[in-house]
C-alpha cells in the first residue's frame, strides 16, 4: 500500500462512514483492548483445552508414525492409513523429533495458528484492516461456534495448511503475483493434497507460470522423499487404490461425501455416485460462469474467492472421503467476503446452511458421534448450491446507465462511452 498503518486506517474510516450498512460499519471500527484480549482468550483456551484432552493429535499421529518409520529405515506407506504424499514425510520429520510432551502444546497452537493466517490473508483480500472488530473478534467467535474448528486444533490434521495456504495464494493472485500464488499451493499440495482442484483456477486464468509452480513443487519434493524411503512404489500399488476406494469402515461414519452418505440412507451407490459427480460437474461450470463474468468492481477480490471455493466445492463432493473441516478451506475467504454488497454472506440461506455444524445447537443424540456425517453433508452440499446458484444466477451482465457531460444518456460499459473533451471521467 505504501502508507502507515494509522493514516491507511484513518482513509478506511472515511470510506466506511458512508457504506449504508450500520453492522458493516461497527465491524470496520478498531477494536478495543479488551475486545483483542477476550478473543486471545478464547484461541487459547480452545488450544490448552485440546492438549489436555486425551485424543489430540489423533490425525497427525499417523504423518509422525510416517516421519518417525522413515528416520528408522522403514517405509511410511506399510501403514495403509498414511495417505499423503512422499513430500509430506520429509515435511513430517520436524514433528518426529519433538518430544511428546512439547509437540502436544505445540500441535494445538500450531493448528490455530494457521488457521489465523488464513483469516488474516482472506481479510486483507478484502482490504479490511485487521485491527478491525470483525478480524479480531470474528475470528474469536468462529473458532468458539463453529465446531469443525475445534475438531480441526483436536486432531491437528493438516487441511490447516491448506487453510492458510488458499487465502495466501488469492492474495498474491489478486495481487498479480501467480508465480508466488503457484507456489504458495504447490507447497500445500505437497505436505496434503488438497488443494490439486485449485489448478482448475490457473488454467481459468491462463497463468502457466503459476500452473508449472503448483504441479513441480510438489512433484520435485515427492521424488525427493521417494528416494529417501524403501518402497515407494507402495504408495501406487497399496496407498492410492485404498484412498481411492474411500477407505473402509473406519473412516466411513465421519465421511460427509455424498458418495458415502446417500447409500447410508438407503440409496444404490451408483446413483450416488451419479448424483455427486453430476453435481460437481455443475460445480465447475457455475466456477467456470463466475470466472468469465468478470464484473467486480473491488479488483477482483470477490470474483478469486467466488470461484477458488466453487472449484473447491466441486471438488468436495466427490472427494472420498470428505470431512467436516474440510470447509474450512472456503468459510473464511467467504466469511471475509460479507464486507461486500451483495455477497453471500449477506443472505440468510448462508447462516442457515452452516447450522448443522453450528457447535451451540442441540441436535438429538442420533446425528452424534457416528452419524455426524449426515449433518456436515447436509452442509456441504447446501453450500454448494447456494454459491453455484449465486455464480449462474448473473450470467449476463447487465449494465448500468452512464452519463458523461456534453452527450446523452446511453446503456453501455464505462469503458465504451466517448466523453466530450472537456468533460470528467464518469464513475462506473
Amino acid at each position: 500500500m505504501g502508507l502507515r498503518p494509522g493514516i491507511w486506517l484513518m482513509k478506511w474510516d472515511a470510506r466506511v462512514r458512508t457504506s449504508g450498512n450500520l453492522l458493516v460499519d461497527w465491524l470496520l471500527r478498531p477494536a478495543s483492548l479488551p475486545w483483542r484480549l477476550a478473543s486471545l482468550a478464547v484461541v487459547l483456551g480452545i488450544c490448552v483445552s485440546t492438549s489436555l484432552r486425551a485424543n489430540w493429535g489423533s490425525d497427525n499421529a499417523f504423518v509422525v508414525k510416517a516421519a518417525e518409520t522413515l528416520l528408522a529405515g522403514g517405509s511410511p506407506y506399510d501403514d495403509k492409513r498414511f495417505l499423503y504424499l512422499p513430500s509430506a514425510v520429509l515435511m513430517a520429520v520436524p514433528e518426529a523429533l519433538l518430544p511428546q510432551p512439547v509437540l502436544r502444546w505445540v500441535l494445538p497452537v500450531g493448528m490455530s495458528g494457521l488457521l489465523g493466517v488464513g483469516w488474516l490473508a482472506a481479510l486483507r483480500l478484502f482490504s479490511v484492516p485487521l485491527r478491525s472488530r470483525f478480524a479480531v473478534v470474528g475470528f474469536a467467535v468462529f473458532a468458539l461456534a463453529y465446531k469443525p474448528y475445534v475438531n480441526l486444533v483436536l486432531i491437528g490434521n493438516w487441511t490447516a495448511i491448506s487453510a492458510a495456504a488458499l487465502p495466501v495464494a488469492l492474495l498474491l493472485a489478486r495481487r498479480r503475483a501467480w508465480g508466488a500464488a503457484g507456489l504458495v499451493v504447490g507447497l500445500a499440495i505437497a505436505c496434503k493434497p488438497m488443494l490439486v482442484p485449485i489448478g482448475v483456477l490457473f488454467l481459468f486464468a491462463r497463468q502457466w507460470r503459476g500452473l508449472a509452480a503448483a504441479v513441480l513443487v510438489p512433484l520435485g519434493m515427492s521424488l525427493a522423499g521417494a528416494l529417501l524411503m524403501p518402497n515407494p512404489s507402495l504408495f501406487f500399488t497399496k496407498t492410492l487404490p485404498f484412498l481411492l476406494g474411500g477407505q473402509d469402515a473406519y473412516a466411513l461414519p465421519w465421511d460427509a461425501s455424498p458418495i458415502a452418505v446417500l447409500p447410508r440412507l438407503g440409496v444404490p451407490e451408483p446413483v450416488a455416485v451419479a448424483v455427486a459427480f453430476a453435481g460437481a460437474g455443475a460445480g465447475l461450470w457455475a466456477a467456470w460462469t463466475r470466472w468469465r463474468r468478470g464484473d467486480d468492481a473491488d479488483g477482483g477480490a470477490l470474483r478469486l474467492v467466488e470461484t477458488a471455493c466453487m472449484v473447491m466445492l466441486a471438488a468436495f463432493l466427490v472427494s472420498r472421503p470428505s470431512f467436516d473441516h474440510y470447509l474450512l478451506v472456503v468459510l473464511p475467504l467467504l466469511l471475509a467476503s460479507a464486507v461486500r454488497e451483495d455477497s453471500m454472506p449477506r443472505s440468510p440461506w448462508f447462516w442457515l446452511v452452516l447450522t448443522p455444524q453450528i457447535a451451540l445447537v442441540p441436535w438429538p443424540s442420533e446425528l452424534a458421534a457416528k452419524r455426524r456425517a449426515f449433518k456436515d453433508c447436509a452442509a456441504l452440499c447446501g453450500l454448494a448450491v447456494l454459491l453455484a446458484r449465486r455464480a449462474l444466477r448473473s450470467g449476463r451482465v447487465t449494465l448500468d446507465q452512464v452519463t458523461t457531460a456534453g452527450s446523452p444518456s446511453r446503456t453501455e460499459p464505462e469503458c465504451a462511452a466517448t466523453p466530450a473533451e472537456s468533460a470528467s471521467r464518469t464513475a462506473f
